[in-house]
């Protein structure tokens, strides 16, 4: 079972690598931002996996909650950080 988690998570992460070229090749803005929104989701779901395979899913899921906010705190901050622009224009 140790073994299906870390292939799990290796897989995971080759699949992080799809929406890091949104986010370096997007063409607007909003491409890189949900490119970065999933980047943040697909890594809540690694962290979960790595608690498993640790054997330490009370102390990890600490960890994604916490990472999940900030993930969202920061997506907010910039919607509104380019709504502001758009209303200079």
């Amino acid at each position: 079972m140790h073994d299906f988690f870390v292939y799990i998570s290796v897989i995971l992460t080759i699949i992080i690598f799809i929406p890091l070229y949104r986010v370096v090749k997007g063409p607007t803005v909003f491409d890189r931002m949900l490119g970065a929104a999933a980047i943040g989701s697909k890594t809540m779901v690694l962290i979960c996996i790595i608690g498993v395979v640790y054997g330490r899913f009370d102390m990890f899921i600490d960890i994604t909650l916490a990472y999940a906010i900030l993930n969202f705190i920061a997506f907010i901050a910039v919607a509104k950080y380019i709504n502001s622009l758009r209303d200079d224009e």
